[in-house]
């Protein structure tokens, strides 16, 4: 199989991370919620990882690292502590689900800062326009869609500067780019660690730069009597029994992914995307969403085929063995936005694991399936 479908989840990870989450299965109970070795063992672990995760994105403490269980758990806490009814929002014309929803179901006031795909400077000019009105912006660093990387350091200095709190989605970026979530001047940064990261599904990452409020209540290990969560990070966002062996796993993605250097398989994986694109450039029979500069395009690419659906050609690309994703990818505003939604795309995605023999064998295998029609 050739996996093309790191965006939704990475399948192919670092051996050690299935070995961690083994171990702590078998010896680690829950953190914080004992003094026998086992407790101790999983507090250690997690907050190696917590510790990790700062280094990684420049984050000053590491208790403003707070674990979810995905990236959705993420910005849902990041949206309902800025957000009630009548909150005026600004959002990019490429968010997921995972944003659009909790902030219509907050009862938001959403306006999108319009912008040409590839195009940061259109981008930041509409949003300058717009910040006026807004109270709170929020912006995906990378489509999941497109693949377009959008300008969250310049946009975070925009709002900083107007007084603006901003929330980054860096679910598309963590870990196969370099993110810097001080340079971002982001309120709060969401991101999954089944994706980039190299974890296991089920772990999630919220960065909160001051303060927040609770999505769950419940035990927190710590502070026992009092009547509410308790007020300081990570416990006051951490309710219940943590994920241990999702983060201990994680932690080993995370290292992984801090040997390698995110800039490296950043390099690696838009190689992979070049290879993987350039026989398609003068193919008639499909629309691809491409950008030649490898600053502005992540190490996914979407495609339209002209002569049939999205469905039928990633059935077929299946039947050869390579696996992509086709359809909306939970991203109705993108397809919006770029007047792609009647027949969403196939998107293919690259990941550290993948070969240019296996990026030269896919491009090769979806032209000779549009070659049949």
């Amino acid at each position: 199989m050739i996996y093309l479908d790191s965006a939704a989840t990475s399948m192919l990870k670092p051996p050690s991370v299935k070995r961690e989450m083994i171990e702590a299965m078998v010896n680690m109970s829950s953190p914080g919620r004992g003094s026998h070795p086992w407790a101790m063992k999983a507090s250690s672990v997690v907050y190696d990882c917590r510790e990790n995760i700062a280094k990684l994105f420049n984050v000053d403490k590491p208790e403003n690292v707070v674990f979810t269980f995905n990236a959705t758990h993420s910005l849902n806490i990041a949206i309902n502590s800025l957000v009630t009814k009548g909150t005026k929002v600004l959002v990019s014309p490429y968010e997921h689900n995972s944003v659009m929803r909790p902030l219509r179901a907050a009862g938001a006031e959403i306006r999108v800062i319009e912008g040409e795909l590839f195009d940061n400077f259109s981008f930041l000019a509409n949003a300058e326009k717009m910040m006026p009105w807004a109270d709170v912006v929020v912006c995906t660093h990378v489509s999941n869609v497109f693949g377009c990387v959008l300008p969250i350091n310049a946009l975070g200095n925009m709002c900083r500067s107007m007084g603006k709190k901003f929330i980054a989605d860096a679910s598309q970026s963590a870990g196969s780019m370099n993110v810097d979530f001080a340079a971002s001047n982001a309120d709060f940064m969401a991101f999954p660690g089944h994706k980039g990261l190299l974890g296991p599904q089920g772990t999630g990452v919220l960065i909160c730069k001051n303060e927040a409020k609770p999505l769950l209540y419940g035990g927190s290990g710590t502070d026992s009597l009092l009547p509410l969560m308790p007020e300081n990070l990570p416990d006051m966002l951490e309710a219940g029994t943590h994920n241990t062996a999702g983060i201990a796993a994680l932690n080993e993605g995370v290292k992984y992914v801090m040997r390698q250097g995110a800039e490296n398989i950043r390099l690696h994986e838009r190689n992979l995307l070049n290879i993987f694109s350039q026989p398609l450039f003068k193919n008639s029979n499909l629309r691809m969403f491409y950008c030649e500069n490898n600053a502005m395009q992540s190490s996914l690419v979407s495609i339209i085929p002209l002569k049939t659906n999205c469905e039928y050609v990633a059935e077929k690309l299946a039947e050869e063995g390579i696996a992509v994703r086709a359809g909306l990818h939970c991203s109705p505003l993108a397809h919006q936005s770029l007047g792609t939604d009647a027949t969403g795309t196939i998107r293919f995605s690259f990941s550290p694991f993948i070969s240019a023999a296996q990026a030269r064998t896919a491009s090769h295998a979806l032209e000779n399936i549009l070659k049949k029609l």
